[in-house]
């Protein structure tokens, strides 16, 4: 187990049509969540958010804004006891062709307007609902506690 907690940054990806990126995740109890991974010792935030997309997604992002911060502490959605603090922001890419590495078994383009169909893991659903009851871009940054 780790000394300290795990910086991560998340991606809520916006296509050319409008629809977001969900990745079904076998570590997050096989739920939707949106991509993202560890930032490394050294790298910018928003570096990290672009090299982990791209390792995760195969998908160039651009228009990157803050728009969540959350603290996860030993909980039960994840398969591992972890302390994180996950950075999440909004983005937009230009291609749908997503190629997915070994962190995801499979994926969907989905209109914020279905998001409550899927099974959405951890704090996403309710990140995703406040997004889509926005209806445009989170200007303020919203922080979760107690997940």
């Amino acid at each position: 187990m780790n000394k300290y907690p795990e910086p991560t940054v998340g991606a809520v990806i916006f296509n050319p049509e409008g629809k977001i990126l969900l990745c079904k995740s076998n570590k997050w109890n096989d739920q939707y969540v949106i991509p993202g991974g560890h930032i490394e010792l050294g790298e910018k935030m928003e570096d990290a958010l672009k090299r982990e997309i791209l390792e995760e997604t195969g998908l160039h992002i651009y228009d990157i804004k803050l728009i969540s911060l959350k603290e996860s502490v030993y909980s039960d959605t994840f398969h591992e006891k972890k302390h994180f603090i996950f950075i999440d922001y909004q983005c937009k890419t230009d291609s749908i062709n997503v190629q997915l590495n070994d962190e995801a078994d499979a994926y969907e383009w989905v209109d914020l307007e279905e998001i409550e169909n899927y099974d959405l893991g951890g704090f996403v659903k309710e990140l995703l609902l406040k997004l889509k009851n926005k209806k445009q871009a989170i200007n303020n940054v919203d922080i979760f506690y107690n997940y």
